[in-house]
């Protein structure tokens, strides 16, 4: 912009002269930015500020700056000098768009007909979104450089004890409970994950059940091997599994759902506890538009859940890692949750956290 240079009135005279012209001029000038102020900030949002209501965010409020990072050094951040070379940051960039690695997300888990399947369920609605926001606060405050999302990750088809209509084990919740969780982040501004447990149905089956909220950019996808029974026996009597033939089937399912909508990349969240669980993990597809998260499931003591980590997520990678954090069943027998810094010194940093 070109400078503008003292008008000619200014020069060769007195400094009592310049002063008192510059305060009237100054003075002018303020007069009409406040006066056109409210008409500027009006065209460029569509409302008029009420110029005297007062700022009512708090100081402690705030969320902490969160640097803007590339790829390539989120990755690193979240790898955080693991030597193994299992973890590797130097590959091609998600689309734009994508949540992960750039941002963790903190999710409360649980059903609405059930208080003892997680916290999600188990408060009521108000006391629990508060709460997850004070477990995203903690985790923004634990790690600066990771911009935190929450999310409300509801289990959509429930393993059951008894077959049910169809014998399949499972039992699909209702739309109406699905819109009431969409309705609940929309408060929090968050996102939403439906989760699915097979018992004796299927992935080809389950997952066009529910494609309309697949079609929404907000809603993602928790699948649960503990309850695929492929032996046909009752969910809870043995620990179940998927193959990587089923992981696949899911990613090209959402690949599709992603393209066909114009959508950002959806996140799969694939529950683990045991070797068994995800068999054949070398052959599972990775796509750019569904980020794969491997969640560290089990409870229990620390050392128990931190070895569990290390031996099957650590130790077979797929693209990220998440970590499951339970309320009640951690802390029993004198137990406790695992600390936002122990859990940040994990190799890789999970970039998923869930609570139950």
């Amino acid at each position: 912009m070109k400078q503008e240079t003292v008008p000619p009135i200014f020069n060769g005279k007195s400094t009592l002269l310049k002063k008192s012209l510059f305060i009237v001029v100054g003075t002018t000038f303020l007069v009409l930015i406040f006066a056109y102020y409210p008409l500027i900030n009006k065209s460029q949002t569509g409302v008029t500020p009420d110029l005297h209501k007062k700022d009512t965010v708090k100081a402690d409020e705030a969320k902490p700056a969160v640097p803007s990072l590339s790829f390539k050094e989120k990755m690193e951040h979240m790898i955080n000098g693991d030597s193994s070379g299992k973890w590797v940051a130097d590959k091609p960039a998600p689309p734009d768009g994508s949540i992960l690695p750039f941002k963790r997300i903190v999710a409360f888990y649980g059903n609405l007909y059930s208080k003892q399947m997680g916290i999600l369920g188990e408060l009521p609605k108000q006391e629990m979104l508060d709460k997850l926001m004070e477990e995203a606060k903690r985790w923004q405050e634990a790690d600066t450089l990771m911009e935190v999302v929450p999310a409300l990750h509801y289990i959509a088809v429930t393993a059951q004890n008894l077959p049910g209509k169809g014998n399949k084990y499972r039992l699909r919740m209702p739309f109406h409970q699905i819109d009431s969780i969409l309705k609940m982040a929309e408060q929090i501004n968050a996102i939403v994950f439906l989760d699915i447990q097979v018992g004796l149905s299927t992935l080809q089956d389950e997952l066009p059940a529910l494609e309309k909220y697949w079609q929404l950019p907000n809603v993602h996808l928790g699948i649960d091997p503990e309850f695929s029974m492929k032996g046909g026996q009752k969910p809870g009597s043995v620990i179940g599994s998927f193959d990587a033939d089923d992981i696949n089937y899911t990613v090209d399912y959402l690949e599709k759902i992603v393209k066909d909508n114009n959508l950002t990349p959806k996140v799969l969240v694939i529950h683990r506890f045991t070797q068994g669980m995800v068999k054949n993990y070398k052959n599972i597809k990775l796509k750019p538009e569904v980020q794969i998260v491997m969640d560290m499931d089990g409870w229990g003591v620390p050392a128990k859940k931190i070895g569990t980590y290390k031996h099957f997520i650590h130790r077979e990678p797929v693209e990220y890692t998440g970590f499951k954090l339970f309320y009640k069943n951690d802390t029993k027998n004198n137990g406790r949750l695992l600390t936002h810094e122990e859990l940040l010194k994990l190799k890789p940093r999970p970039v998923y956290i869930q609570y139950q």
